[in-house]
């Protein structure tokens, strides 16, 4: 980047303006301009400019300071000022007004930090300097490519400590601006594929056959995590086709697994119009963690230790009869071309003939759901084959090369 990076600076100016008026010189001192916008709902500061006021900043996200105020209730403030400064960095992005965007706190500043990072694109540096930087922050954090640093101390006031670590966030920003991100005009030979290990033969056979047609694989574990991740970067634009070969989260959402991806995994392919083949591969089983973990209602099904932290529980009859009504009516709501491959001998590897999860009976009624369910303008193709057979893939792969070309 030859010229000046702008990095947009967020947070509780209200009690925290010395620490962020330090981090302001930082990020001058490394050549930058810096824009700013404040999510204190107590107040201000006068220790530099604010180009977004709290009072903006609630009122976009349905409040106003006085009513915050006299609640006196922290997490509606939270909540309040993370919508309203979710929006405001979505649009000032819009305008282009910033190339990065960096942010520091406790419990509350790195809650408004990591929620107002959420409508912001793949690429776009991300910092946030926080105390709960070494804690799970999966929730907050979602499929965002946000980079936590640990404050080691509190964000509270400036000390020996924490001076080089917000001397070193602002470096580090400003030095991210300079890598060139990925190009999405290639989008047109960018594939997305979602996989398990029990499906990885699958997705092995489908990257290979694609990569020599000249595509690019992006492949997303089906864990959650990979299907927000997926789910996002289709709405970004970032892909020209999707194979969905594993739609397991789908499941555990349905039963309360550790691997659900929410209520939208299965849904952004269709809203974009962009060509789609879906198999309901590893939806024989729903994750959990230790055998110990597993919920007291499902001791007595059929369980798997895939490894000693992950159990597996064996989907039943009346699990695929819903599952193949959900799959089907997020399809049916596909503005683009769909299809479904069904392979009868077997959704996984532990579920082919003489594995411990192989039921033809159990599967055959997710099949018969999903036929029945599922308009008749999207094609269901049912195939005499187990889904980690080289010609399974070869027919997804062929599948959604038909219908790229038009």
């Amino acid at each position: 980047m030859t010229q000046k990076p702008t990095i947009l600076m967020l947070g509780c100016f209200d009690t925290k303006g010395e620490i962020f008026s330090f981090l302001r010189d930082c990020l001058l001192a490394q050549g930058a301009e810096v824009v700013t916008v404040n999510v204190g709902a107590m107040g201000s500061t006068t220790l530099f400019p604010i180009d977004v006021e709290a009072t903006k900043v609630s009122e976009t996200g349905g409040g106003n300071l006085e009513d915050i105020r006299s609640k006196n209730d922290r997490g509606y403030a939270m909540e309040i000022m993370g919508r309203g400064s979710s929006e405001i960095l979505e649009e000032l992005y819009k305008q282009k007004k910033f190339d990065a965007v960096i942010g520091m706190g406790g419990g509350s500043g790195t809650y408004v930090t990591l929620k107002s990072m959420q409508n912001l694109p793949l690429g776009l540096p991300k910092i946030c300097i926080s105390t709960l930087a070494s804690k799970d922050l999966s929730e907050q954090i979602g499929a965002k490519d946000i980079v936590m640093m640990p404050s080691v101390v509190d964000v509270a006031a400036l000390n020996s400590i924490i001076k080089p670590i917000i001397q070193q966030a602002a470096a580090a920003i400003v030095a991210m601006c300079g890598v060139e991100v990925f190009d999405k005009s290639t989008t047109s030979k960018r594939i997305a594929i979602s996989m398990f290990g029990n499906t990885s033969v699958c997705v092995g056979f489908c990257t290979d056959l694609l990569e020599a047609k000249g595509y690019e694989v992006m492949t997303f574990h089906a864990n959650g995590l990979g299907g927000k991740a997926m789910e996002s970067l289709v709405l970004e634009g970032c892909f020209a086709g999707v194979l969905d070969i594993t739609t397991t989260e789908l499941a555990d959402d349905l039963c309360a697994g550790v691997c659900s991806a929410g209520g939208q995994r299965l849904e952004a392919a269709g809203k974009l119009g962009i060509p789609q083949v879906v198999v309901p591969g590893c939806m024989d089983m729903v994750n959990f963690g230790t055998m110990e973990s597993v919920p007291d209602k499902y001791k007595n099904r059929q369980l798997y230790s895939w490894v000693p932290t992950v159990t597996l529980i064996r989907t039943n009859a009346k699990e695929n009869q819903i599952l193949g009504e959900i799959l089907a009516k997020k399809l049916n709501h596909a503005t683009g071309p769909t299809a479904v491959l069904f392979p009868e001998r077997g959704l996984s590897q532990i579920d082919s003939e003489g594995n411990v999860f192989y039921n033809p009976a159990v599967n055959q009624i997710l099949s018969d759901s999903i036929e029945k369910n599922l308009n008749s303008d999207i094609a269901f193709i049912n195939l005499p084959l187990h889904i980690n057979e080289k010609e399974f893939a070869e027919k997804a792969v062929e599948t959604l090369m038909e219908m790229m070309k038009y």
